[in-house]
């Protein structure tokens, strides 16, 4: 039971909303949020205190419910700027979030298409990864990427469970991206795409397809899908024209 001053001036929804703020910071329902009718047991309080209470938690944006539905622990919302050579690990990191990845496929294979992506002869050998992206353990982002086995197998030995890829390149190869094109669009995900994801009931997901240039050819064909509910993208524009945002374009560890 969580006590509350029933003699204080304050009003009893809000100190059990200041407790649950209190407690939602120390982390203490990372796992589970208490429903409605737990927390009234809790606190010892009516249906209405505690809902007054949540009310003013979700204003804050610190949870999310629906109608029928338990509170949910609103998870931060990770930023991308658009137009440039971004970081997803920065990204997930700059929102205060640990960034972590399961490694599910690491290796050399042929994929026709993504040799026509490269500009490489079909049969052309290719390194291959493919990582489950996480933030703060939930999942974020399957990512798959493709590069010729010619420039990229010495990262065939690398950790990436807690590193970049383009890190890695760089510091085994040399090899660092300078340009590229990106086409995201939004998608309804596969029963797997969302069972891996963990996505909530009703949403979508982002399709990322980026094909990265070094040299002047084609390094990397990359395809990204994100949840859409954890990811925003970012531009700027003016009365002038539409402008990209590029504070992050010397950001290279994806």
């Amino acid at each position: 039971m969580r006590a509350v001053d029933r003699r204080s001036p304050v009003p009893l929804w809000s100190q059990v909303q200041d407790d649950l703020r209190r407690r939602l910071t120390a982390g203490e329902f990372d796992a589970v949020f208490p429903g409605e009718n737990a927390l009234v047991a809790e606190y010892e309080v009516s249906r209405n205190t505690v809902r007054e209470a949540l009310r003013g938690l979700r204003a804050e944006g610190l949870v999310t419910s629906e109608r029928g539905r338990a509170p949910k622990v609103r998870r931060a919302e990770i930023e991308q700027p658009v137009g440039t050579l971004y970081s997803l690990f920065s990204s997930v990191e700059a929102a205060g979030l640990m960034q972590r990845s399961d490694v599910r496929v690491l290796g050399l294979r042929a994929d026709g298409v993504v040799a026509a992506h490269l500009d490489l002869e079909e049969s052309t050998p290719l390194f291959h990864l493919e990582r489950l992206r996480r933030a703060d353990d939930a999942p974020l982002a399957v990512d798959r990427v493709w590069m010729p086995a010619s420039l990229a197998a010495p990262l065939l030995d690398a950790d990436f469970t807690h590193t970049s890829l383009y890190a890695e390149l760089a510091e085994r190869t040399g090899t660092r991206l300078e340009s590229g094109h990106e086409r995201i669009r939004a998608q309804v995900p596969t029963p797997g795409e969302r069972a891996l994801l963990e996505c909530p009931e009703g949403a979508a997901v982002f399709v990322i397809e980026r094909t990265g240039i070094a040299a002047g050819r084609p390094v990397e064909w990359r395809q990204s899908i994100v949840r859409g509910d954890r990811f925003a993208f970012d531009a700027r524009f003016s009365a002038h024209g539409y402008q990209l945002d590029v504070t992050a374009s010397r950001a290279v560890s994806v």
